[in-house]
């Protein structure tokens, strides 16, 4: 990602929060003028004459517009041998065209009164400009030549490149918990490419060429595996104009097959430790569940899905919830933080994360049989409609005052596009949402946290040693 911090995981809907992150603190109630002022009109979907698509939301009520590209390719379809090369492209996507040299297209945006970025995933690929609606057609020009006319030499890749390896080393190797949960995944996936991180392992970018960047450009970067998302303050008719003069022209080529990667089935617990510089122990805990594929015809797979959601944020969507009040904030005080999220929905098989840290005289064991206790007590004795009203209410209140940015709007279009999801999933969740039960809760509490789908990974802090320097960065971490 350039100028912001690499995205290590697909980031579900859901009122549940990331592995390790804050939450807000209290129930927030939607005001009804929030809802009527982001719903007056729905996105619209194009096909462009050459098959790439355009998804147009207007959005009135500031004389802005967000553009971005998306692109339904990420780390997950790189091949053995070449991981990270889906984000390192993602960087030399800006270091030229035959028009557009090295680094000036940014300068350009910034020159429009706007601002650029992009991020890679393990779903997808997105590039972004949020400029003055009077000055779409000149970034839509902009990124429509990057897409199709990206150049570079290769001098400029291998600096890139170790830009790239000096982000891996920042914040995974020089982070334990990052490390942690990178091993977690490997560990947790045998087959399927989840396994690997989206920055790339260290020995395949040690060994990136060229070659490889622009062999998984000419291979994924065609208008059949693209979608154009445009936000704000515009008119669905005039942009399909103008997608169609910048975007519609694109030469067009077939996609490669993409063979399925199906995990086997895990028949048992999975164990294992890293030891790094650290002042705590962390626990970090993985199970399998079932992804949401459908809102329109949804199976009971993906009720599961939803409900552990909702699980996950009983559990831990708010500071009143029940592992801060019952593991932090008690008297037997056992961590000092602990969380959950689950995945709910991606391109791939999803997990559902619980992890924590150890209070003072208490061990990962403590810590771990009291987690695990929280989730069986759910199985036993299921939630209160307190609880299940406290979260549909937050849930659906985050929704609506997410809808108040451009940005989250035209983010939203473009992953659920990537992942193949209709674009009013969103909605039909929350028509989903309203109708999760307490007994579905205390299922999917009872049916998916056994062993033979859990995979456990420790952090064994190791003492720092004194005299030891802190690592100097090898290169600028910045464009």
């Amino acid at each position: 990602m350039r100028k912001r911090v690499l995205c290590a995981c697909l980031v579900a809907l859901s009122a549940s929060t990331r592995v390790y992150a804050e939450q807000a603190s209290q129930p927030v109630v939607a005001h009804p003028t929030v809802a009527a002022a982001t719903t007056e009109l729905e996105p619209r979907l194009f096909t462009l004459k050459n098959g790439m698509q355009l998804i147009v939301k207007p959005d009135h009520r500031a004389p802005t517009a967000v553009h971005m590209l998306w692109l339904r390719v990420g780390s997950m379809d790189e091949l053995s041998g070449t991981t990270g090369v889906a984000h390192v492209l993602e960087h030399m996507m800006f270091k030229g065209t035959p028009t557009v040299k090295a680094r000036e297209f940014s300068q350009r945006v910034a020159a429009l009164g706007g601002e650029d970025n992009a991020f890679t995933s393990t779903d997808y690929t997105a590039y972004y400009q949020q400029i003055p609606k009077d000055k779409l057609e000149e970034v839509m020009k902009l990124q429509a030549d990057s897409f199709v006319n990206n150049q570079w030499p290769d001098d400029e890749f291998k600096h890139e490149l170790e830009v790239v390896k000096e982000e891996r080393r920042m914040r995974t190797d020089d982070q334990p918990r990052s490390l942690l949960y990178e091993q977690l995944m490997a560990a947790s996936y045998v087959l399927n490419p989840y396994r690997n991180p989206i920055i790339g392992w260290m020995n395949d970018l040690d060994n990136m060429t060229p070659d490889d960047a622009r062999a998984f450009y000419q291979q994924w970067y065609t208008p059949l595996n693209a979608a154009v998302v445009i936000a704000g303050d515009v008119q669905p008719e005039e942009a399909l104009v103008l997608a169609e003069k910048y975007y519609g022209s694109l030469p067009a080529k077939p996609l490669p097959v993409r063979k399925p990667a199906l995990e086997p089935m895990q028949v048992g617990i999975r164990r294992f430790e890293i030891k790094a510089p650290a002042e705590q122990a962390n626990l970090l805990m993985a199970f399998k569940v079932p992804q949401l594929k459908s809102v329109d015809q949804p199976t009971e797979s993906d009720w599961d899905a939803l409900a552990l959601t909702v699980l996950s944020a009983i559990l831990d969507g708010n500071d009143g919830a029940r592992l801060e009040r019952n593991l932090i904030n008690s008297e037997q005080r056992v961590a000092d933080n602990a969380s959950t999220r689950n995945g709910m929905y991606g391109r791939g098989p999803q997990l559902f994360f619980v992890s924590g840290v150890p209070a003072a005289g208490k061990t990962v064991e403590d810590l771990e049989l009291a987690l695990r206790a929280q989730i069986k007590r759910v199985a036993d004795e299921g939630v209160t409609e307190a609880e299940l009203k406290r979260v549909k209410t937050q849930w659906i209140a985050a929704e609506i005052y997410q809808r108040d940015s451009v940005f989250s709007q035209a983010n939203d279009l473009g992953s659920l596009w990537a992942i193949g999801m209709p674009l009013e999933t969103k909605d039909k969740l929350i028509e989903m949402l309203r109708k999760v039960t307490a007994d579905q809760v205390k299922a999917v509490a009872k049916k998916y946290f056994g062993d033979d789908q859990l995979t456990v990974a420790v952090l064994n802090p190791q003492t720092r040693d004194p005299k030891a320097k802190p690592r100097t960065p090898s290169v600028e971490v910045r464009h």
